[in-house]
């Protein structure tokens, strides 16, 4: 249901506003590792000191109750949630240390193409919201609206952006998808062969294959938290940025 509808729907005493997603989805802005500037590390860094995941929040959900922010790689309030690693993105918002992470990344004004889909409002209203975000720390950002057929055609392309490529697409991932290492395809590290994007990150992948190795819950958590540690969250293949509920009406049918 469009988050504007549900205040609407709920002051209608013959209809019945719920949650039907306890695992809600999670947003996630994605980049491309292949090319400038987010092929280097501290140009990821410094976004994740720079965006507020309240902000999305409010503009996706349009209401705290619709949605809340979450700073796991795995689906919150699932038992592998966790925020080991999380102190940059959960923080308090610090502009000055992303604009020095920039400097350090020798940014050189490269443009920062953010594809985007006006048919699909969550997509839309994250790649708004970064767009702003991108602008205020100085990026040359170039926000290219289109439709999701183009959208998840163009995000194939290996190329950079002067020749159809890109730099960021946002999307989101069902929580069920995202609750484990053994399905959330998001954060695998294995080059050509991962998710758009293509990060390259052999320590990951290690990683993931010795949480497969463990054999009781204590060991299971123990290595997710590895994986989540403080070194592979600031190389970031993607920054998680909102949990969104979704939620039916019905109505309520009395005698008479």
């Amino acid at each position: 249901m469009p988050p504007d509808l549900i205040p609407v729907l709920a002051k209608n005493k013959s209809i019945k506003v719920e949650n039907i997603d306890p695992l809600g989805s999670m947003g996630l802005i994605r980049f491309n590792f292949m090319f400038p500037p987010f092929n280097n590390q501290k140009m990821r860094q410094a976004i994740l000191y720079a965006i507020d995941q309240n902000d999305y929040v409010l503009g996706i959900a349009g209401d705290v109750k619709n949605g809340h922010p979450c700073y796991s790689y795995f689906t919150c309030g699932t038992p592998l949630a966790s925020e080991v690693g999380a102190e940059p993105l959960k923080g308090k918002r610090d502009f000055e240390k992303a604009k020095q992470l920039i400097k350090e990344a020798g940014y050189k004004g490269e443009k920062i193409v953010i594809i985007s889909a006006t048919d699909q409002p969550i997509v839309h209203s994250q790649s708004l919201l970064t767009a702003e975000t991108l602008r205020k720390l100085g990026l040359n950002v170039d926000l290219q609206a289109g439709d999701w057929g183009t959208l998840i055609t163009r995000r194939t392309s290996k190329e950079p952006v002067d020749k159809g490529g890109w730099s960021i697409f946002h999307t989101w991932l069902v929580g069920p998808d995202v609750t484990s290492p053994a399905v959330n395809f998001a954060i695998r590290g294995s080059g050509q062969k991962a998710w758009f994007g293509w990060p390259d990150d052999p320590k990951i992948e290690e990683l993931r294959d010795a949480w497969f190795a463990t054999t009781d819950a204590a060991s299971s958590k123990n290595r997710r938290d590895h994986c989540a540690d403080q070194p592979h969250v600031e190389r970031r293949e993607e920054i998680a940025i909102f949990l969104r509920s979704a939620r039916r009406c019905e109505f309520i049918r009395t005698a008479g």
